[in-house]
């Protein structure tokens, strides 16, 4: 019997194919603290999980929802620098359309002229560009930010619509802008690492003619440790209709989570982070 189910485990491993969507995380554990993603309250129906790789390097961690076509969470390193991602450029995961050995990034076109995929198998388990192009009201709404980066590659890497809700205008460029520009510098001063857990929760609207689930709050939450001693840590929420923020601390965040989830437990760090 442990002989046919070491089996079943292997095979499920190989149905997954030869890509960069990992269960949990095995290939970029490093952008989470401690190396322990949140627990598994937060998990969809039918989860991804996605070491996002640019250029043959890891660049963050997203926790994505093939029904919703949104990501659950990107999870990263807080290394901010100048410079801007490729605005007019937009990638999808091919390791989400079939079993195949690619693991990069990549743009639809490229997919389509390179290795025959065709739109349809593109877009079954993920976002397209279309599904962006027509919205009303909203903004493409990337969970990383290009900002919160330091390296072009890893900028560019944040142009991934595995990175990307359909977030309210008025708060894309209004309070989270603030939020993600103003308060999280000012915050993490001092910190020698400052690790960035940012969320979608799942709301009961969709849009692209409902392919799309357009999140009911949008979330971020942060642990900073001075050395290698978690020091404080943070969070904030917003609705995702409305152009307005809370800043709150990590403890706080979590028991709103878990509201919204209907959950007993929400944890987002390893215990150390501090929750007051």
């Amino acid at each position: 019997m442990l002989w046919l189910l070491l089996l079943q485990v292997l095979a499920s491993c190989l149905w997954l194919g030869h890509s960069e969507v990992v269960m949990p995380f095995a290939s970029c554990p490093q952008f989470f603290y401690g190396g322990t993603p949140p627990n598994n309250v937060l998990e969809p129906k039918k989860p991804a999980w996605i070491c996002q790789r640019y250029r043959n390097s890891y660049h963050f961690a997203t926790l994505y929802d093939r029904d919703g076509r949104i990501p659950v969470y990107s999870a990263y390193i807080y290394q901010p620098g100048s410079g801007i991602g490729p605005e007019s450029v937009w990638f999808v995961e091919p390791q989400l359309i079939s079993k195949n050995n690619l693991k990069d990034m990549e743009t639809e076109l490229f997919l389509i002229e390179n290795y025959d995929f065709t739109p349809d198998q593109i877009k079954q388990s993920q976002a397209v560009d279309d599904d962006y192009s027509h919205l009303l009201g909203l903004s493409r709404g990337r969970l990383n930010p290009s900002g919160h980066h330091n390296s072009t590659d890893s900028r560019t890497a944040t142009f991934t619509l595995t990175n990307v809700v359909p977030m309210d205008k008025s708060l894309y460029i209004g309070q989270w802008n603030v939020y993600e520009f103003r308060t999280m510098p000012e915050k993490s001063k001092g910190c020698t690492t400052t690790y960035v857990i940012t969320g979608a929760v799942p709301g009961n609207t969709t849009v692209a003619e409902g392919r799309v689930n357009r999140p009911s709050h949008i979330w971020s939450a942060a642990c900073c440790l001075v050395g290698t001693q978690p020091k404080k840590a943070w969070g904030a929420i917003a609705d995702n209709y409305q152009n307005q923020l809370e800043v709150l601390s990590l403890g706080e965040l979590e028991n709103r989570l878990r509201g919204h989830y209907g959950a007993t437990e929400v944890t987002l760090f390893k215990n150390a982070c501090p929750r007051e």
